[in-house]
């Protein structure tokens, strides 16, 4: 098993957060993470990538713990995170910003093999590169914070919230670009409000429920189910 979470608590001060969840995810694998605001995805997402620190369990990155490594290193191991709200720095070019993404590598050959395929996946960063990344419009932001995770050499990609604000055709293009990337070997666990798009794409999905996995199963599995349906896709086909 490429990731695993077990029993994990996250708390805010008091609060607890995460209710002793557990997930798998393996290598090769699409898994989208559904559930309504407040549910607990992003906190699941920032506890396995090191931003925060749990209150209990486990997070396993090859059988190996990693729960209380800092987050740098984890980038390190592999593991890489594109956060909600794509967080650019605003002031830098598109190429100052990708270049950030590859901080831990040391291999300047093979960064440069990797700002290749970047630019093959999103042309328009190609085009823009010189460009102050703050003009970009939300979705050229997007896709560069995509690249910029990719720029790290993932082995795993968290993404939080790719299609947020985005017109739909621009939401087609975006995950289209997500298969292609799963398809080049990224593991991918991607929280999404878009639960219609996360299931077509995704391999297996998780429903949170105030802090807690309610259900677990295949896409295509939770795309057919009825109170999924009604819950997360509007009731309709």
């Amino acid at each position: 098993m490429l990731l695993e979470v077990e029993n994990l608590r996250v708390r805010y001060g008091n609060v607890e957060a995460l209710h002793g969840i557990n997930l798998q995810v393996q290598q090769g694998e699409i898994v989208t993470l559904l559930g309504a605001n407040g549910a607990g995805k992003t906190t699941t997402l920032h506890a396995i990538s090191g931003l925060l620190r749990p209150a209990s369990g486990e997070i396993r990155f090859e059988s190996r713990p990693i729960h209380q490594l800092p987050a740098h290193h984890l980038v390190g191991m592999g593991i890489a995170q594109a956060p909600e709200g794509r967080r650019i720095f605003g002031a830098l070019t598109v190429r100052e910003n990708l270049n950030l993404g590859a901080f831990t590598r040391q291999d300047t050959a093979k960064v440069a093999e990797t700002l290749r395929w970047i630019y093959e996946l999103f042309p328009i960063l190609a085009q823009r590169r010189e460009q102050l990344a703050g003009t970009l419009s939300g979705g050229e932001q997007q896709m560069l914070a995509i690249g910029r995770a990719l720029m790290a050499n993932p082995r795993v990609l968290l993404l939080d919230e790719p299609s947020l604000g985005l017109a739909p055709l621009l939401v087609k293009a975006i995950f289209q670009t997500l298969w292609e990337i799963n398809e080049a070997g990224v593991t991918i666990v991607l929280v999404e409000q878009n639960a219609r798009a996360a299931l077509k794409l995704a391999h297996r999905g998780y429903v949170m429920e105030v802090g807690r996995i309610v259900l677990e199963d295949r896409a295509e599995a939770l795309l057919a189910n009825p109170e999924i349906r009604n819950a997360y896709l509007g009731g309709g086909a």
